[in-house]
Protein backbone atom coordinates (compact mmCIF):
# COMPACT_ATOMS: atom_id res chain seq x y z
CA UNK A 1 0.00 0.00 0.00
CA UNK A 2 2.80 2.39 0.85
CA UNK A 3 4.52 1.70 -2.46
CA UNK A 4 1.29 2.34 -4.36
CA UNK A 5 0.77 5.63 -2.53
CA UNK A 6 4.32 6.70 -3.30
CA UNK A 7 3.85 5.76 -6.95
CA UNK A 8 0.60 7.74 -7.16
CA UNK A 9 2.19 10.75 -5.50
CA UNK A 10 5.12 10.53 -7.88
CA UNK A 11 2.83 10.36 -10.90
CA UNK A 12 0.77 13.33 -9.64
CA UNK A 13 3.92 15.35 -9.01
CA UNK A 14 5.23 14.55 -12.50
CA UNK A 15 1.93 15.51 -14.13
CA UNK A 16 1.84 18.76 -12.16
CA UNK A 17 5.37 19.66 -13.23
CA UNK A 18 4.55 18.93 -16.87
CA UNK A 19 1.41 21.09 -16.77
CA UNK A 20 3.13 23.93 -14.96
CA UNK A 21 5.91 23.94 -17.52
CA UNK A 22 3.76 23.36 -20.60
CA UNK A 23 1.44 26.33 -20.08
CA UNK A 24 4.18 29.00 -19.87
CA UNK A 25 6.02 27.30 -22.72
CA UNK A 26 2.92 27.41 -24.90
CA UNK A 27 2.31 31.11 -24.32
CA UNK A 28 6.01 31.86 -24.71
CA UNK A 29 6.22 30.16 -28.09
CA UNK A 30 3.01 31.88 -29.14
CA UNK A 31 4.38 35.30 -28.17
CA UNK A 32 7.62 34.68 -30.05
CA UNK A 33 5.92 33.45 -33.20
CA UNK A 34 3.33 36.25 -33.41
CA UNK A 35 4.04 39.97 -33.61
CA UNK A 36 1.64 42.14 -31.57
CA UNK A 37 2.10 44.98 -34.06
CA UNK A 38 0.06 43.01 -36.58
CA UNK A 39 -2.66 42.65 -33.95
CA UNK A 40 -2.69 46.45 -33.76
CA UNK A 41 -3.02 46.70 -37.53
CA UNK A 42 -5.78 44.09 -37.48
CA UNK A 43 -7.62 46.27 -34.96
CA UNK A 44 -7.79 49.27 -37.29
CA UNK A 45 -11.42 50.02 -37.96
CA UNK A 46 -11.38 50.27 -41.73
CA UNK A 47 -14.33 49.31 -43.96
CA UNK A 48 -14.45 45.79 -45.33
CA UNK A 49 -13.89 47.04 -48.88
CA UNK A 50 -10.56 48.60 -47.78
CA UNK A 51 -9.03 45.28 -46.62
CA UNK A 52 -10.05 42.64 -49.13
CA UNK A 53 -6.75 40.74 -49.27
CA UNK A 54 -3.85 41.07 -46.81
CA UNK A 55 -0.26 39.81 -46.97
CA UNK A 56 2.30 40.28 -44.16
CA UNK A 57 6.09 40.09 -44.16
CA UNK A 58 8.52 40.35 -41.24
CA UNK A 59 12.29 40.83 -41.26
CA UNK A 60 14.87 41.61 -38.59
CA UNK A 61 14.94 40.88 -34.86
CA UNK A 62 12.34 41.93 -32.32
CA UNK A 63 15.18 42.69 -29.87
CA UNK A 64 17.14 44.66 -32.52
CA UNK A 65 19.97 42.12 -32.72
CA UNK A 66 22.04 43.30 -35.70
CA UNK A 67 18.87 44.58 -37.35
CA UNK A 68 15.61 45.79 -35.82
CA UNK A 69 12.32 44.30 -36.89
CA UNK A 70 10.52 45.65 -39.94
CA UNK A 71 6.84 44.80 -40.36
CA UNK A 72 5.35 45.14 -43.83
CA UNK A 73 1.73 44.69 -44.81
CA UNK A 74 0.21 44.87 -48.29
CA UNK A 75 -3.55 45.26 -48.60
CA UNK A 76 -5.85 45.31 -51.61
CA UNK A 77 -8.78 47.73 -51.58
CA UNK A 78 -11.83 47.71 -53.82
CA UNK A 79 -12.14 51.49 -54.04
CA UNK A 80 -10.09 54.36 -55.41
CA UNK A 81 -6.81 55.43 -53.74
CA UNK A 82 -8.17 58.75 -52.51
CA UNK A 83 -11.11 57.17 -50.67
CA UNK A 84 -8.95 54.32 -49.39
CA UNK A 85 -6.28 56.69 -48.05
CA UNK A 86 -8.94 58.71 -46.22
CA UNK A 87 -10.32 55.55 -44.59
CA UNK A 88 -6.91 54.42 -43.35
CA UNK A 89 -5.87 57.86 -42.13
CA UNK A 90 -9.06 58.19 -40.10
CA UNK A 91 -8.58 54.69 -38.65
CA UNK A 92 -4.99 55.45 -37.64
CA UNK A 93 -6.03 58.71 -35.96
CA UNK A 94 -8.75 56.91 -34.00
CA UNK A 95 -6.23 54.29 -32.87
CA UNK A 96 -3.87 56.87 -31.36
CA UNK A 97 -1.45 57.40 -34.25
CA UNK A 98 -0.35 60.97 -34.96
CA UNK A 99 0.70 62.47 -38.27
CA UNK A 100 4.47 62.83 -38.51
CA UNK A 101 5.74 65.43 -40.95
CA UNK A 102 9.38 65.30 -41.97
CA UNK A 103 11.46 66.07 -45.03
CA UNK A 104 12.00 62.38 -45.81
CA UNK A 105 8.38 61.33 -45.98
CA UNK A 106 8.44 59.85 -48.54
CA UNK A 107 12.17 59.18 -48.93
CA UNK A 108 11.77 59.68 -52.69
CA UNK A 109 8.95 60.95 -54.94
CA UNK A 110 6.21 58.37 -55.40
CA UNK A 111 2.78 58.24 -56.96
CA UNK A 112 -0.33 58.25 -54.82
CA UNK A 113 -0.75 59.26 -51.17
CA UNK A 114 2.23 58.78 -48.83
CA UNK A 115 1.94 59.77 -45.16
CA UNK A 116 3.99 59.04 -42.04
CA UNK A 117 2.74 58.39 -38.51
CA UNK A 118 4.12 57.88 -34.99
CA UNK A 119 2.79 56.20 -31.86
CA UNK A 120 4.83 55.42 -28.75
CA UNK A 121 8.05 53.71 -29.87
CA UNK A 122 6.87 52.93 -33.42
CA UNK A 123 6.82 54.74 -36.76
CA UNK A 124 4.44 53.88 -39.60
CA UNK A 125 4.55 54.63 -43.32
CA UNK A 126 1.26 54.49 -45.23
CA UNK A 127 1.35 54.41 -49.03
CA UNK A 128 -1.88 54.20 -51.04
CA UNK A 129 -1.66 54.08 -54.82
CA UNK A 130 -3.15 52.70 -58.00
CA UNK A 131 -2.94 48.89 -58.29
CA UNK A 132 -0.22 47.28 -60.37
CA UNK A 133 -2.32 45.70 -63.11
CA UNK A 134 0.44 44.79 -65.55
CA UNK A 135 1.56 41.12 -65.39
CA UNK A 136 5.03 40.52 -63.89
CA UNK A 137 7.96 39.85 -66.29
CA UNK A 138 8.53 36.26 -67.39
CA UNK A 139 12.15 35.18 -67.81
CA UNK A 140 13.36 38.77 -68.02
CA UNK A 141 10.92 39.61 -70.84
CA UNK A 142 7.63 41.48 -70.48
CA UNK A 143 4.62 39.24 -70.18
CA UNK A 144 2.39 39.08 -73.28
CA UNK A 145 -0.62 41.35 -73.12
CA UNK A 146 -3.92 39.47 -72.86
CA UNK A 147 -6.28 39.64 -75.79
CA UNK A 148 -8.90 42.35 -75.38
CA UNK A 149 -12.26 41.01 -74.32
CA UNK A 150 -15.52 42.81 -73.54
CA UNK A 151 -15.92 40.59 -70.49
CA UNK A 152 -12.45 41.37 -69.12
CA UNK A 153 -12.48 42.99 -65.73
CA UNK A 154 -11.20 46.54 -65.42
CA UNK A 155 -8.19 47.33 -63.27
CA UNK A 156 -9.83 49.14 -60.38
CA UNK A 157 -9.34 49.61 -56.68
CA UNK A 158 -6.08 50.51 -54.97
CA UNK A 159 -3.04 49.01 -53.27
CA UNK A 160 -2.07 49.83 -49.68
CA UNK A 161 1.42 49.37 -48.23
CA UNK A 162 2.09 49.74 -44.50
CA UNK A 163 5.58 49.68 -42.97
CA UNK A 164 6.07 49.75 -39.19
CA UNK A 165 9.50 50.20 -37.62
CA UNK A 166 10.96 50.87 -34.21
CA UNK A 167 11.52 54.60 -33.85
CA UNK A 168 15.02 53.99 -32.53
CA UNK A 169 15.89 52.24 -35.81
CA UNK A 170 14.25 54.85 -38.05
CA UNK A 171 16.98 57.17 -39.34
CA UNK A 172 14.42 59.94 -39.80
CA UNK A 173 13.99 60.32 -36.04
CA UNK A 174 17.63 61.30 -35.49
CA UNK A 175 19.40 64.55 -36.30
CA UNK A 176 19.62 65.23 -40.02
CA UNK A 177 22.97 66.08 -41.67
CA UNK A 178 23.59 69.80 -41.89
CA UNK A 179 24.62 71.73 -44.99
CA UNK A 180 26.41 74.45 -43.04
CA UNK A 181 29.94 74.67 -44.54
CA UNK A 182 31.41 75.70 -41.20
CA UNK A 183 30.37 72.32 -39.78
CA UNK A 184 31.53 70.22 -42.72
CA UNK A 185 35.15 71.40 -42.79
CA UNK A 186 34.81 73.84 -45.70
CA UNK A 187 35.37 77.47 -44.85
CA UNK A 188 33.39 79.73 -47.20
CA UNK A 189 35.62 82.70 -46.30
CA UNK A 190 39.25 81.52 -46.17
CA UNK A 191 41.70 83.88 -44.49
CA UNK A 192 45.04 84.92 -45.98
CA UNK A 193 48.14 83.58 -44.28
CA UNK A 194 51.51 85.28 -44.18
CA UNK A 195 53.62 82.94 -46.25
CA UNK A 196 57.20 84.21 -46.75
CA UNK A 197 57.40 82.24 -50.01
CA UNK A 198 54.26 83.90 -51.41
CA UNK A 199 55.46 86.87 -53.52
CA UNK A 200 51.88 88.13 -53.98
CA UNK A 201 51.61 89.00 -50.30
CA UNK A 202 53.28 92.38 -49.56
CA UNK A 203 55.83 92.29 -46.77
CA UNK A 204 55.48 94.74 -43.93
CA UNK A 205 57.74 97.81 -44.28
Amino acid sequence: MRERRRLRLGVLALVSLVLLGAVPLFFGVRALSHDPVFDTLDGLRVPAWAAVKTADHVSGSRWCLQECRLRERTVESQRAPKETARAYEQALARDGWRRWKNDRCPPQPVDGSYTCWRRDELTLDLWVREPACTPPPIGGSPAPSPAPSPAAEKCTGSLVSVKVRNAIDDERTGPQPTTDPSLTGVDPFPTLTDDPLDESTPSPS
